[in-house]
């Protein structure tokens, strides 16, 4: 199938489309979330890399910023009451939030397990449902959309702890 717009992510983007729009997206620790109208064809998908502004960085009158999930949700919800439509109308699907560092001997701070809850609190909380989801594990996710049938591709590489000893030479 071809599309007509076909739309790459990066971090900190929210896009809304049609049944023509195809949206793409790599992810470590951040997490990407997909909204789906069945009857309407439309849907969204957000990027963010963190679940809110860190303590003393207040938004103040400045514009949302999707690099924050609680801004990055509230720049979705502005797309779905403009089109006229309702949370329990979307089929929701989220992904990402990987380990992307391991320290000697343990975790290093779990970014990823942060953005997972705070991103499944907040759908909970403002009606939404998820209906499938990829999360978590070591590695990095390459997302595919297609909000013509609401279908999502996920494409996971997994980490390698650690690298192959070098070849002697």
């Amino acid at each position: 199938m071809s599309f007509q717009i076909d739309i790459f992510l990066q971090p900190g983007e929210v896009y809304f489309g049609d049944r023509d729009t195809r949206i793409r997206t790599l992810l470590g620790s951040c997490i990407a979330i997909t909204w789906w109208h069945p009857q309407r064809q439309i849907g969204a998908m957000c990027h963010y890399l963190l679940p809110q502004r860190p303590h003393g960085h207040p938004r103040g009158d400045g514009p949302l910023d999707g690099r924050y999930a609680e801004e990055a949700f509230q720049l979705t919800m502005r797309y779905i009451q403009a089109a006229g439509t309702l949370p329990a109308d979307y089929q929701v699907k989220m992904f990402g939030g990987g380990q992307m560092l391991i320290a000697e001997g343990g975790k290093l701070p779990a970014v990823g397990e942060r953005n997972i809850e705070f991103g499944k609190h907040w759908l909970a909380q403002h009606g939404f449902r998820l209906s499938r989801e990829h999360l978590a594990g070591h590695g990095h996710r390459h997302i595919v959309f297609d909000v013509a049938t609401g279908d999502v591709w996920v494409r996971f590489r997994p980490q390698q702890d650690e690298l192959p000893p070098l070849p002697k030479s």
